[in-house]
């Protein structure tokens, strides 16, 4: 295991939480140091947090070995930028930014230096996602025909030790709503089917929870090879779900992220692929961070790249510009 001194989070939410327990699991000799986004000094003590720092200034002027950015996305950039600038490797929760232009930014001013950057989309390192990986690249349904996928969890249930509309989530100002808050899925089909494009979106409010973000989001998207793919993303179904299925011209795959299986059907019946239901999620997270740590000391790695993950926020902006706007009744 690697001697590693000082590493930091930035943010005091439940994800900035859970990389700390992670960080002081995998490093338990490390100083664990904390921030907050706004650049407060909390009255109460910080779980999992050796030391608070009250600024970016400061972070740079102790030099942690890595720095996790899991603030609201809307000042990823602004708090990345200068920790890039002093070589300080920098893993930023997704999305990467909130908008096009912060991420096109952020990609300009990384180029200019060598520090490691990778961005935290999690689902990746789920156990099934690899075995996802390995089914489409060899070919295992043949030619893809379509893809649905879908994920609906109930946004007061996220956080419930939180009003929803104090939320991360639910403020655009913030970055939120279920396109950017949810966007695993427009990542991990891009990263197993290739790269998408927006045929048609349709962008729902509701007045059961009545924020100014999407709280529904349909949308057919296709790939270069002839894909069709609906997405469906909400915030509103009281028993969370997280799914996708796979249409091809030698079978189908079914797979439940939530339950950590993989079906195959086909003409030769149907085949339980993968089942690991009690795998434990968290399992996500450390392998996340020991990732990144393999890039940042040179090593082989699977990390989500900058220009990987400002594909997805462009992906984003495109939907909410050719999107038609609702509300449910």
């Amino acid at each position: 295991m690697k001697h590693i001194q000082k590493v930091a989070v930035i943010g005091l939410g439940s994800i900035a939480l859970r990389h700390r327990r992670n960080l002081k699991t995998s490093y338990p000799a490390a100083s664990i140091l904390a921030m907050s986004a706004s650049g407060r000094i909390p009255a109460e003590p910080i779980e999992y947090a050796d030391e608070v720092v009250p600024d970016i200034i400061s972070l740079i002027e102790i030099r942690p070995y890595l720095v996790i950015i899991a603030s609201p996305s809307s000042i990823h950039a602004q708090q990345a930028m200068p920790l890039i600038k002093a070589g300080i490797p920098v893993l930023i929760e997704k999305p990467v930014t909130a908008t096009v232009s912060d991420s096109s930014r952020l990609i300009k001013f990384a180029a200019k230096h060598q520090t490691p950057i990778a961005v935290g989309y999690c689902l990746r390192y789920l156990s099934s996602s690899l075995i996802m990986k390995s089914l489409i690249d060899d070919q295992v349904i043949g030619k893809i025909y379509n893809l649905q996928a879908e994920v609906g969890q109930f946004l007061p249930d996220w956080r419930p030790d939180k009003k929803v509309k104090e939320t991360v989530s639910a403020n655009e100002s913030l970055g939120g709503g279920a396109l950017l808050e949810l966007s695993h899925e427009l990542d991990y089909i891009q990263w197993l089917i290739g790269d998408l494009t927006v045929e048609y979106a349709q962008l729902r409010h509701s007045k059961e929870l009545d924020l100014d973000v999407e709280e529904l989001a349909d949308m057919v998207l296709t790939t270069k090879t002839g894909t069709v793919c609906n997405v469906h993303l909400d915030f509103l179904q009281k028993q969370a779900l997280r799914h996708c299925h796979f249409i091809g011209s030698k079978g189908r795959l079914n797979w439940d992220l939530l339950n950590n299986t993989i079906s195959l059907h086909s003409s030769l019946g149907d085949n339980v692929v993968y089942s690991e239901p009690e795998w434990d999620k968290n399992q996500m997270y450390l392998a996340m961070i020991e990732d990144f740590v393999n890039q940042i000391e040179g090593n082989s790695h699977q990390c989500i790249s900058l220009n990987q993950a400002a594909t997805t926020v462009r992906l984003v902006e495109q939907i909410k510009q050719i999107s038609v706007q609702g509300v449910t009744q």
